[in-house]
């Protein structure tokens, strides 16, 4: 790739999730028109319409729970697909969608921007089989935070997950806040990351899922640190919908919620390779022109709690690091006022935490 990539480069301090900023303001300005898109659309099949993002040659757990048969009273419509979380919940927040996700301190962010939405189930985390690192070459003399001053990372998107992931590692390091205004962040689409760490583009590149497991396999390069050294296992990002939706139309939001969370306990319980078969014949029934290539690297839901029950820490961790970074004031949001488990069936009583999706014991899981 051309060497045209860094002066789209933003210093770390200074980026930390203005992606996320740009939505609220988005919000605002279209508040007309996304109030208007609270009143629900039944379709054909006489169920409801949710309009969402998918992602080229991958499965979302809306998709899989809609293919498993999960949902009673929803009815999945494509839009397109989403470039990454800012601009999922962007086209949530402005109704250009019904629901969209993305990570959990953008959408703490988001909130703070004074966008009214709520986050209902996790989707996606890090776990000892699926999680993003941060590698440098093979021989590089960068080993420790303080190495990385002066240098730069590239990431796929600003203002989301690795920004706060780096930023976090850096500060463990005992690095300042002056030090760390002097790592440059270089967004990077995820296809060409590892080629343009190996062409000395950027000196360590965040990488993940296959992208990173194609790289390993190729060789030569050195991780550095991973999301799963800092938080272990943790779910990082969540879905949202817009507040007065969810008071519009509370069963439909119900039955999604209900739906997907069985459908994530499903892919948390089943063998992996019939996992992946179940993967491959959606994509190959859709119809949009897509490869199956990505699936045979799925390893596993990433989430640990069942049905993507979303965990108290999983929100507070971000809101107490943007008050720390001077993004939020003391005590303006509590964890409560940005997610509800209300409708999860692992979460308010219908299943027990170690049922499979439609309830019953689950003995072994894989």
């Amino acid at each position: 790739m051309p060497r045209t990539l860094r002066p789209h480069a933003r210093r770390l301090v200074r980026t930390t999730l203005r992606a996320a900023v740009t939505v609220g303001l988005a919000t605002a300005l279209v508040a007309c028109s996304a109030a208007s898109a609270e009143e629900a659309v039944v379709g054909e099949s006489g169920r409801t319409v949710l309009r969402y993002d998918g992602s080229v040659g991958q499965v979302t757990f809306p998709e899989l729970a809609a293919d498993l048969g999960y949902y009673e009273k929803v009815e999945l419509e494509w839009v397109g697909d989403s470039t990454g979380g800012p601009q999922s919940i962007q086209a949530a927040a402005t109704g250009s969608t019904d629901f969209g996700g993305a990570f959990n301190g953008a959408i703490v962010k988001l909130k703070a921007s004074g966008s009214p939405i709520t986050s209902v189930i996790s989707y996606y985390g890090s776990d000892e089989l699926s999680y993003g690192g941060f590698y440098t070459l093979e021989g590089s003399p960068l080993t420790e935070p303080k190495d990385l001053i002066g240098k730069s990372i590239g990431v796929n998107t600003l203002g989301a997950q690795s920004e706060f992931v780096i930023r976090e590692w850096l500060t463990r390091g005992g690095l300042t806040a002056d030090e760390i205004d002097q790592v440059e962040l270089i967004v990077v689409p995820p296809v060409n990351a590892e080629q343009v760490l190996r062409e000395g583009q950027v000196d360590v590149v965040a990488l993940s899922r296959v992208f990173q497991d194609k790289a390993l396999e190729r060789g030569g390069i050195t991780p550095l640190f991973s999301e799963l050294s800092l938080f272990g296992d943790f779910s990082y990002g969540t879905y949202i919908f817009r507040d007065e939706y969810i008071a519009q139309n509370p069963e439909v939001v119900e039955d999604f919620v209900q739906g997907t969370a069985r459908a994530i306990r499903w892919s948390q319980v089943t063998p992996v390779e019939e996992v992946r078969a179940r993967f491959t014949s959606i994509i190959e029934g859709r119809g949009r022109g897509e490869t199956t290539d990505l699936v045979p690297y799925w390893k596993s839901a990433s989430i640990t709690a069942p049905g993507g029950v979303i965990v108290e820490e999983e929100i507070s961790t971000w809101i107490d690091w943007l008050v720390r970074e001077g993004e939020l004031e003391e005590g303006q949001f509590s964890p409560e006022d940005i997610y509800t488990n209300d409708d999860n069936p692992y979460a308010n009583g219908t299943y027990p935490q170690d049922a499979g999706p439609d309830g019953e014991p689950v003995e072994v899981s894989p």
